[in-house]
């Protein structure tokens, strides 16, 4: 790649910040440094990104990869050590990591498609497929559900003022409810993925299909249902977002009344980030607390 790094659009939010804007003026340096540690050919950046400037990128025997750049949130802070500890089955391998530049290189999914290009019965399958793969058990490195519910709980109401109280109080009680009621008797503790939806699984030549960008945590199997239950990739309806929770929850033998709990606890403390609303997250609580 030669010329100006050009950020993504998706990247943008990071400006509103101090800190924001000095990762992005670092961004440039970082990636040519990377280049030069690992000996890699690279093209411009893929333009869909959120939370890491991620370009493809080539080893020195031609091996693609793809170098990302990660933004230093909390929540990805653990994705080298999840990727490390799935070694390849199920997600895409760890190839490098360098933490001082908070960067990591990664498989490369060939051809890439995201299985939310497949009909979402067929994409239900796959992910009832990719789910107890990769609930290996959760090592002492990764932060805890119940640490990070906490958070959620505590930081609820307080979002939830500052942005004006962009939707009615039962729907905050109803998820400081859920968190309350759940986060103390779990199941067993495995590495769960807070992120995992259909935008975010590539079809590859490996394996047919390949985990990628995790937000790993350690927790009980029925919380890895709340992003595909969630996600509006597979279809953002109540009637989707029902035979999503339905679904997987039968097949993978879990209890549907933590899952749905769980997501309405994690929507809608993702419903809000940096002030801005997530009209979608509202909506899918709203659905699953309409069963009632």
């Amino acid at each position: 790649m030669t010329g100006e790094l050009r950020i993504p659009d998706g990247l943008g939010w990071v400006r509103g910040t101090a800190a924001g804007r000095e990762w992005l003026a670092e961004l440039p340096t970082r990636l040519a440094e990377c280049v030069d540690s690992w000996s890699l050919r690279i093209g411009p950046p893929f333009p869909y990104a959120f939370a890491s400037l991620a370009v493809p990128a080539e080893l020195p025997d031609g091996t693609p990869a793809v170098l990302k750049l990660q933004y230093p949130d909390a929540e990805s802070e653990h994705e080298p050590a999840a990727l490390a500890r799935w070694a390849g089955v199920g997600a895409a391998r760890l190839l490098g990591h360098d933490p001082g530049r908070r960067a990591l290189l990664v498989e490369r999914c060939v051809p890439g498609s995201p299985l939310s290009d497949v009909p979402a019965p067929e994409a239900v399958t796959v992910l009832a497929g990719l789910l107890p793969r990769l609930w290996v058990p959760a090592g002492a490195e990764f932060r805890s559900l119940a640490q990070e519910a906490a958070g959620w709980a505590e930081r609820l109401p307080g979002k939830w003022e500052r942005a004006g109280r962009p939707y009615e109080r039962r729907l905050l009680d109803a998820a400081l409810g859920r968190l309350a009621e759940l986060v103390d008797d779990q199941g067993e503790q495995v590495l769960v993925n807070q992120d995992l939806h259909a935008g975010n699984v590539l079809r590859a030549t490996r394996e047919s299909w390949l985990v990628i960008d995790p937000k790993p945590l350690a927790g009980e199997r029925e919380f890895a249902l709340a992003p595909i239950i969630r996600g509006a990739e597979l279809g953002h309806s109540p009637a989707a977002v029902r035979y999503r929770l339905d679904r997987l929850s039968a097949e993978l033998g879990l209890d549907r009344e933590r899952a749905r709990g769980w997501t309405v606890g994690q929507t809608l403390a993702w419903g809000i980030a940096d002030g801005q609303v997530f009209p979608g997250h509202l909506e899918v609580v709203r659905w699953l607390l309409g069963e009632e």
